[in-house]
């Protein structure tokens, strides 16, 4: 299974950035925890803080991944290019948030990306990522 995970703007700052929001870890640092915790998964990583290189990436690996866990952190609230990437691909998207947008600023309630995506995890700090991944791993009964 080959997932990617999309970081938008300003999430390579994560371990530095308002460390009482985002935490102290840096996301290399937890791309290499979830590539051990599952290792049945090809997982790639891409982070830019320009909207054109999110959707390019978004088109390169949409028909070809099986999933896509994007954080587009703020174009979350201001791309309609990025939404109308996710809608034109087959990939599924799962929407990312570190955070709770909707406990923060009131701008960050409205998520322009939410209708085009299969699901949205959000609020749990960086295990968000991980929960997202749960919900991919097949279940045994």
């Amino acid at each position: 299974m080959k997932v990617i995970i999309i970081n938008g703007p300003n999430l390579n700052l994560l371990g530095k950035r308002e460390p009482l929001i985002y935490g102290t870890q840096t996301f290399e640092d937890y791309l290499e925890r979830l590539r051990n915790d599952f290792p049945t998964i090809q997982l790639s990583y891409f982070q830019s803080n320009t909207e054109g290189e999110l959707i390019d990436k978004i088109q390169e690996v949409g028909f070809t991944y099986h999933s896509i866990l994007l954080n587009a952190g703020g174009y979350t609230h201001t791309s309609v290019a990025i939404a109308d990437a996710i809608s034109a691909i087959e990939t599924p998207t799962i929407e990312i948030h570190i955070s709770q947008p909707a406990s923060r600023e009131e701008f960050r309630c409205n998520s322009i990306i939410a209708g085009s995506c299969k699901a949205t995890v959000s609020g749990f700090g960086l295990e968000s990522y991980r929960l997202a991944l749960l919900s991919l791993v097949p279940k045994s009964n």
